[in-house]
């Protein structure tokens, strides 16, 4: 058998693993290539977006580069590494490892047991501890995000992440607020309370918290729909109310959520909120329609003007304005806050959030930041922002 003919059978068995399924992982060692400092290559398979690919790992001495190949291409990667350069080879299958060598020419092939009984998980990410346990949670099923046997169903994955940030979130910002027995927690606008529900039970069952969760949802069918499911699930703390964000009284909340309300909704929100003086006020705006407006009808020309010629421009600029003002406002009222991305926009364009929590030790109403909310809108021709009408600014 020649030097060429034990490199073929090698990537023929290589080829046949990935088939049958046998395969596990490969290595290269051995590097003496023309490549500064990389030093071996490791091989995994993963699945990305329900394709499966052949993971490369390329170590080097200060640095990992990770790139990813379809099968074919991947296989024709390894045998040409090892024409060039590598000069060992081990594949790690189910049935057996198979170890290729080359030492100054000459060439050996070595199949041995297997060291490993089972391949290694195909997911492209490590498997994370989620807050909200799929299994065992019945109002999952009943929102239809899981099946009857409590594996998420395919199209509510999105969904099921979403919750999962959600929940992980507050529950950081929920940990650093003085315990309270009852305290009280208002989502405005709870829609299908796919929060609403995760929250109270890692509230409840989790933390061991004692509280009242109440969503807001102007639709009465989703009330009704949220309310029964709340009874099955024995969740006697939570309930569900019908109105609007607007005209609730919002008085006693110790806590105020308000995810995706469209355009001024979420000012009446968070207006609601301070009103409420409730230590923390958590916003997940949708749509910035109402400063948008008020940019397109200054065309005011500062130094942004050349952004103006574009639409897609104006609605990106008016989105930060209207959640910049939002923030300042709540600091003008005593709040300390932030505004950042709670989950990549490849799940949900709808990924800005905006959290203030109730700073006893800041200055209220404070003229510098009242002074600066006057500068933006002078600067971008804003009259009136809603969030000022709604709290009396």
């Amino acid at each position: 058998m020649t030097a060429d003919d034990k490199l073929r059978e090698f990537q023929t068995h290589l080829g046949q693993s990935l088939q049958d399924q046998s395969f596990i992982k490969l290595t290269l060692g051995h590097y003496t290539g023309e490549e500064a400092d990389l030093k071996s290559i490791q091989v995994r398979r993963i699945v990305i977006k329900r394709e499966e690919k052949l993971s490369f790992t390329y170590r080097y001495k200060t640095r990992d580069i990770v790139k990813n190949y379809g099968a074919e291409e991947a296989v024709a990667r390894i045998a040409d590494s090892l024409r060039f350069g590598f000069h060992a080879a081990t594949l790690f299958t189910t049935a057996f490892d198979l170890v290729f060598d080359d030492n100054k020419g000459k060439q050996t092939l070595k199949q041995n047991p297997a060291t490993q009984a089972a391949p290694a998980t195909l997911d492209h990410d490590r498997a994370k501890t989620r807050l909200v346990a799929a299994k065992g949670q019945s109002w999952l099923h009943d929102l239809k995000i899981t099946d009857d046997k409590g594996a998420v169903l395919k199209a509510s994955q999105d969904k099921y992440r979403q919750i999962n940030k959600y929940v992980e979130i507050l529950d950081g910002l929920i940990k650093s607020l003085p315990e309270k027995p009852g305290m009280k927690i208002v989502d405005m606008g709870s829609g299908k309370g796919y929060l609403t529900f995760a929250l109270y039970d890692h509230l409840t069952n989790t933390l061991k918290r004692d509280v009242a969760v109440e969503g807001v949802e102007f639709r009465p069918d989703m009330v009704a729909l949220c309310n029964d499911i709340a009874k099955k699930s024995d969740f006697p703390g939570l309930r569900f109310v019908e109105g609007t964000i607007e005209n609730y009284d919002s008085k006693g909340a110790d806590i105020l959520i308000a995810l995706h309300a469209c355009d001024t909704a979420t000012d009446d929100a968070i207006a609601k909120g301070i009103t409420a003086g409730a230590e923390l006020i958590v916003v997940a705006p949708c749509c910035h329609k109402q400063i948008r407006r008020e940019i397109e009808k200054s065309r005011r020309h500062n130094d942004l003007g050349f952004l103006m010629e574009h639409g897609i421009f104006i609605e990106r600029q008016a989105e930060m304005v209207t959640d910049g003002l939002r923030a300042l406002i709540l600091e003008y009222f005593g709040y300390s806050t932030k505004v950042f991305e709670f989950i990549s926009d490849v799940h949900t364009p709808k990924n800005a959030m905006i959290v203030g929590v109730r700073n006893a030790k800041a200055a209220l109403k404070d003229p510098k930041i009242l002074a600066k909310i006057n500068d933006a809108k002078n600067y971008f021709g804003i009259v009136r922002h809603h969030l000022e009408d709604k709290t009396g600014l």
